[in-house]
């Protein structure tokens, strides 16, 4: 968040978020901890159908996105501190997703939330200046009740101040469905912070037992880990070649076990 970076992965840390406020209670002022309850009772949320304008001054509706999961997240083009550590940070964590999961597994848009200011020009340039070219990340602006309203969906929250604005450093992931699946915060975090939700989405929800499909999506659900030391996700057939190995070693065991049991009964039988 502006002015204090907070790395908090919402997944690994769920006891630091009490239910929070509700759709209509908004924080009235910054607050960290009121911020972070209202994001956090974000999720579950189905987030409407908002129309933005791209790079190029074209409409683009949040349905356009449907059928595949979303990365959103909120910068202001005037930020020369927060938003674009939060930027580079995510850019890093797509990279990884793209390679781990595939190009067009998933979206992602950027969406200026200072509607005066972020304009399709700006957003253009600001998208040119951090270096992201990439078939699925498009950069968006609105006007100011379409971005009021957006930050209710995802329970984002920002306010003027004299350096610009105060806000969450909030990434928001969204499943095909178009509901709020998980936030990620903070302007520096790990690529798994981003790359784990989107996993379970990408292969989770495609993991129909019945169909060779949802049997190499499960595989690949559990057996796709992180390389920090090369920052990649990679397949691992160890972990299936192990749990295959201790299920077999089970059924053995429990048949030996049966067995035995079996022929005692036959020797009490005959004594």
């Amino acid at each position: 968040m502006a002015g204090r970076e907070l790395a908090v992965i919402c997944l690994l840390f769920p006891m630091l978020f009490m239910p929070g406020d509700t759709l209509g209670n908004v924080p009235t002022q910054w607050d960290e901890g009121s911020a972070l309850r209202y994001s956090q009772a974000a999720i579950g949320r189905t987030v409407r159908n908002h129309t933005f304008r791209d790079t190029r001054s074209q409409a683009v509706a949040l349905r356009d996105f449907r059928g595949r999961p979303l990365i959103v997240n909120l910068i202001y083009t005037s930020c020369y501190h927060t938003c674009p550590v939060i930027i580079q940070t995510l850019a890093r964590s797509v990279e990884v997703a793209r390679n781990a999961l595939g190009a067009d597994s998933f979206s992602v848009v950027t969406i200026g939330f200072d509607s005066q200011a972020d304009t399709p020009s700006r957003m253009r340039a600001y998208g040119k200046s951090q270096g992201v070219d990439l078939s699925n990340w498009r950069f968006l602006s609105a006007n100011e009740t379409t971005i009021d309203e957006l930050a209710k969906d995802l329970g984002f929250v920002f306010y003027p101040s004299p350096r610009g604005f105060d806000h969450l450093a909030q990434t928001t992931i969204i499943d095909e469905n178009g509901v709020v699946y998980r936030q990620v915060y903070g302007a520096n975090f790990e690529p798994p912070a981003v790359v784990e939700p989107l996993k379970a989405l990408v292969f989770g929800r495609k993991g129909n037992l019945v169909t060779v499909d949802g049997l190499l999506n499960r595989l690949k659900l559990f057996c796709t880990i992180y390389d920090p030391a090369n920052e990649r996700y990679r397949f691992d057939y160890s972990i299936f070649v192990g749990g295959t190995i201790g299920l077999v070693s089970l059924i053995l065991l429990a048949g030996i076990s049966i067995r035995e049991w079996r022929r005692g009964r036959f020797a009490r039988g005959n004594a």
